[in-house]
């Protein structure tokens, strides 16, 4: 077990409500559209925590990796084309702090206990009865700062951070499709990488196995991509909406294009991109897939697993997405 620096953030569970939430935002008045907006939330005793949000402009790109690519695998293609709406994107992985607000605001005692109870009077599936996670076995914060990425939680418990997330602000805040995180990610590009197929360059826009000393860092600390966003390679990886298939490319690339895919309508599993911090250079591609594994859930002694909760596994985050809303809502 490696040593880590455990940093006081018990302030952040120290009760204080959410009490006020507001937008800035610098204006694109090309489109009407904010071209980026910082995103405040302001707790009752006048703490703020802040994210920003960057537009991601709608288009077309071809999904996947071509076979000529170094360190491709199979379930990466083959490639395909994609047309996608406009949407934002966080510029940074979701960080601790707001995700502990998120877990005093949510968090029940007896949620599994509730969950079954409702599932046995209405047939309602007992994750989705209840909003919100269950106590964490352990150490959230798992010895990390409050702008490190929140780390540790499963697929299901990032999709209810976002519905949360969505209900205080009154936006429509999700995680980001596995198309639009790798639309994203490529900031135009159709490179091995965002900056060029040069692995020598990693070191200057991520955290990964050449320079993160084993441990993840916080986050925006490395040069973002073109389109303003940190962290889209290496640092910890992305949750993201899609189920995995292995053979979900091969699906989607009977369409011509595909417009806005989300994936299979059914899996066991999720996806999660962008590699993390013990990654070597062929998994930082923007087109490398990785997918939850039963080991992940190893340091979890709740029989059953928990539904919410992947402990020490500080190796996963997620970063938020923003549909965008019709002008006449």
């Amino acid at each position: 077990m490696r040593q880590k620096i455990r940093i006081r953030v018990g302030w952040l569970l120290a009760g204080a409500l959410l009490t006020l939430v507001h937008v800035t935002v610098a204006a694109d008045t090309a489109s009407q559209l904010p071209k980026s907006y910082v995103e405040t939330i302001t707790t009752s005793d006048s703490r703020t925590i802040s994210f920003e949000m960057v537009f991601i402009p709608g288009g077309s790109f071809l999904m996947g990796s071509p076979p000529s690519e170094a360190g491709r695998q199979d379930h990466e293609g083959p490639p395909y084309p994609v047309k996608l709406d406009a949407f934002y994107l966080c510029t940074t992985e979701a960080t601790l702090d707001l995700f502990l607000w998120y877990y005093q605001e949510t968090v029940c005692e007896n949620k599994d206990a509730l969950a079954r109870e409702k599932t046995k009077a209405g047939g309602m599936d007992g994750v989705n009865a209840i909003t919100g996670a269950t106590p964490v076995y352990g150490d959230m914060t798992m010895g990390y700062g409050e702008k490190h990425p929140a780390i540790g939680m499963s697929w299901q418990n990032a999709m209810f951070f976002c519905e949360w997330l969505a209900k205080k602000t009154g936006r429509k805040y999700r995680l980001p499709t596995e198309a639009e995180w790798e639309y994203a990610c490529r900031a135009d590009t159709s490179t091995a990488f965002s900056f060029g197929n040069d692995p020598n360059q990693l070191g200057d826009f991520t955290w990964y196995k050449g320079n993160a000393k084993s441990e993840p860092h916080e986050v925006a600390r490395k040069k973002p991509n073109a389109w303003g966003l940190y962290d889209m390679l290496g640092n910890v990886h992305e949750w993201v909406y899609d189920f995995y298939s292995p053979a979900a490319y091969q699906e989607a690339a009977k369409k011509n294009p595909a417009i806005n895919p989300k994936g299979p309508a059914s899996g066991t599993v999720h996806v999660a991109r962008g590699g993390d911090y013990t990654s070597t250079a062929e998994a930082l591609r923007c087109a490398a897939r990785n997918f939850e594994e039963m080991w992940w859930h190893s340091d979890d002694p709740q029989i059953p697993k928990s539904k919410w909760w992947l402990p020490n596994m500080d190796f996963i985050g997620f970063r938020v997405a923003r549909s965008i809303e019709k002008e006449n809502k």
